[in-house]
């Protein structure tokens, strides 16, 4: 685009008469390309500009000497300004390589099933640029069953990655080795109270959220440990409610002996269970008002009637209508639906 730019711009300069000047639009085009391409191609354009205004028969009557070496300094400081932005583009574009690598390390994309649950899930971090912060989610199949995990860590971005990988080993760990949800709580709370003792002596005000779901391979039912997290909401028939589970406190914080006592619901057929973090139901629109997830999800499921949702377009629902009631999104944002498919994997 530049290229016919300049020779329009040549053409039109040998056949207007000799007070058209559009020495100006000449100079204004190398720091464009230099905004827009490479430095190889500024510095093409640059030469040719430079040599449309010296040769006779493309020379403005009113271009000088010093015209043209202004011009001349002008596109060389387009092509070094070409040269810096294509350097820090290379660099950006390495970054955000390995910002998505780390995304698929620590918290890679949820499987459509595990075992015999059909999944889906969403997240997204506050913190502008990066793709991995403070909420996490993970389902996986184990000797006892399909576990989920949905948490929150105190804080959110790049300052909680550590913690959310730490914790989703430990969960990996705990659903092979622990036969009750309530041991996995435990085991995930020891390793945040040896995350907060790894940072020296003083006070740790490290805690996490959690809620933990069982689908047991015997019964058609799910298991709920909580842990200071908001409900796991059930849809049913085109209506919703909140799951909740005895609370027991946050992990991490040691201000009580963790004892979660799991609640077990009885599932049918087309049952979603959604799981989210309060970066959902904290969101606000203009006038401050609470994203109300409970009542927006009841009325969209009833506008849609039948059986409920598919677990993918109830979380693409969420997303896209907190987004449009939200002024703007300032915390990480989790969502994990899970719906027990009616045969076996």
């Amino acid at each position: 685009m530049p290229w016919s730019i300049l020779v329009a711009l040549a053409g039109i300069q040998m056949v207007a008469p000799g007070w058209v000047q559009l020495a100006f639009v000449f100079a204004a085009l190398p720091p464009l390309t230099g905004l827009l391409f490479g430095p190889w191609r500024t510095a093409a354009l640059s030469v040719a500009v430079v040599l449309l205004l010296v040769l006779p028969l493309t020379r403005p009557p009113h271009i000088n000497d010093p015209d043209v070496a202004a011009v001349t300094a002008i596109a060389g400081f387009s092509v070094l300004v070409s040269l810096v932005r294509a350097r820090y583009t290379r660099e950006l574009v390495r970054v955000g390589t390995v910002a998505e690598a780390a995304q698929r390390a620590v918290l890679p994309p949820v499987a459509p099933r595990v075992g015999a649950v059909s999944c889906a899930g969403l997240y997204r971090a506050a913190q502008v640029a990066a793709q991995v912060g403070g909420d996490l989610y993970d389902v996986r199949e184990g000797p006892h069953g399909v576990r989920a995990l949905v948490a929150d860590v105190q804080g959110h971005g790049l300052a909680a990655v550590g913690t959310v990988a730490a914790l989703l080993g430990t969960f990996r760990e705990a659903l092979l080795d622990e036969r009750e949800l309530p041991g996995v709580a435990l085991r995930l709370d020891r390793r945040l109270r040896i995350e907060a003792g790894a940072g020296g002596p003083e006070p740790s005000e490290l805690f996490v959220t959690a809620v933990l779901l069982e689908f047991p391979p015997d019964e058609d039912a799910v298991r709920l440990t909580s842990c200071g997290h908001p409900p796991v909401l059930l849809l049913r028939d085109g209506g919703v409610r909140e799951l909740a589970a005895d609370p027991a406190p946050p992990l991490g914080l040691g201000l009580a002996e963790l004892a979660p006592r799991p609640l077990t619901v009885p599932l049918r057929p087309g049952d979603v269970l959604l799981g989210y973090t309060d970066g959902v139901t904290e969101s606000r629109d203009a006038s401050g008002t609470f994203y109300p997830l409970v009542e927006r999800v009841s009325r969209w499921c009833g506008a849609k009637g039948g059986p409920s949702p598919d677990p993918q377009a109830l979380v693409d629902f969420v997303w896209r209508d907190m987004t449009g009631f939200a002024e703007a999104v300032r915390d990480d944002v989790a969502l994990l639906a899970l719906r027990p498919a009616s045969e076996p994997a």
